[in-house]
């Protein structure tokens, strides 16, 4: 009856090491705010405006004017 118990703590060891390493992103505006984003911001198809993930999981966009550069962390 270990083998279960073991193979479940692998498990859930795997699992948290997997979200531990999404990348994060981090854009600067013309304002000079820094927001950080978990995974790379995608540019829309129309080109105007970038959706992200903030920190809490939220999915926000922000216009491409006002971002000055986006840089990987």
């Amino acid at each position: 009856m270990k083998f279960p118990h073991r193979f479940s703590w692998l498990a859930g060891a795997l699992l948290l090491l997997t979200a531990c390493s999404s990348t994060q992103y981090i854009m600067s505006t013309k304002e000079g705010r820094l927001i950080v984003s978990d995974g790379k911001p995608e540019l829309n198809d129309k080109g105007d405006t970038y959706t992200y993930k903030d920190s809490e999981g939220r999915k926000t966009t922000i216009l491409k004017a006002d971002v000055v550069q986006v840089m990987e962390r």
